[in-house]
């Protein structure tokens, strides 16, 4: 794959994306976020349903650049929370979550600023809940994963570095209607938690299942296969 098409739902339409521009706390720091999916750019720029929103489309030419998949097999679910740890600022309600960040960080954390280009889950409302549970030790690494999965939400692209900007061409854009989109965005945040309360979130712990605190007590490493 050599080329990439992308879209950016936004309330704007961005011809010329900047580098370093966005907010630094958001998911994997200061990056140009987009998706695959025209559909989720329209729910995604669709905030409220006030304004229409614009699913802006770009190609992305991905010869020489450094890419970081976080759902390739070689990683896991941990290298993508310890980012989130990184740069999104989580409710730490007891001592196991305050040392789970410190830990996490220390030996799951991958630099993104060491790539071009980093594709990966998004944190919208439900799954940063998600993910917040797990920090604070209340589901497993199993049920984390699980998790991930309800709602489709799909996977992001982050641009992150000079170089991948540099190569990011925009192609022009699609109108989002904010009655529709705004409502197919709510109903798959909403799906998504209903589906974790009833579901995952409830369904039976297994003997085997390693949490938070199992991590930290049995010292373990990114890379291990027991995770």
């Amino acid at each position: 794959m050599s080329k990439l098409v992308i879209y950016h739902g936004s309330k704007d339409i961005i011809e010329k994306p900047y580098y370093h521009g966005g907010k630094a706390e958001n998911d994997y720091g200061f990056g140009f976020y987009c998706t695959e999916s025209l559909e989720l750019a329209k729910e995604w720029s669709c905030s409220n349903n006030e304004n229409n929103g614009f699913a802006n489309k770009y190609s992305i030419d991905l010869s020489g650049l450094k890419i970081l998949d976080l759902t390739d097999k070689r990683y896991s679910i941990l290298n993508w929370i310890a980012i989130l740890l990184k740069f999104r600022t989580f409710d730490l309600s007891n001592d196991i979550s305050i040392q789970a960040k410190d830990y996490l960080l220390k030996n799951f954390y991958i630099d993104v600023n060491n790539y071009d280009i980093v594709i990966g889950y998004r944190a919208d409302d439900s799954y940063f809940s998600f993910a917040r549970d797990f920090v604070n030790n209340t589901i497993p690494v199993r049920k984390l994963s699980q998790a991930m999965e309800l709602g489709q939400l799909g996977k992001q692209v982050v641009i992150v570095s000079e170089l991948a900007f540099s190569k990011l061409h925009f192609e022009g854009f699609e109108t989002a209607d904010r009655l529709e989109y705004f409502t197919k965005r709510k109903a798959r945040d909403e799906k998504a938690r209903e589906d974790y309360l009833k579901g995952t979130r409830k369904s039976a712990t297994l003997t085997n299942d390693i949490f938070v605190v199992d991590i930290m007590r049995k010292g373990l490493k990114d890379g291990d296969s027991i995770i």
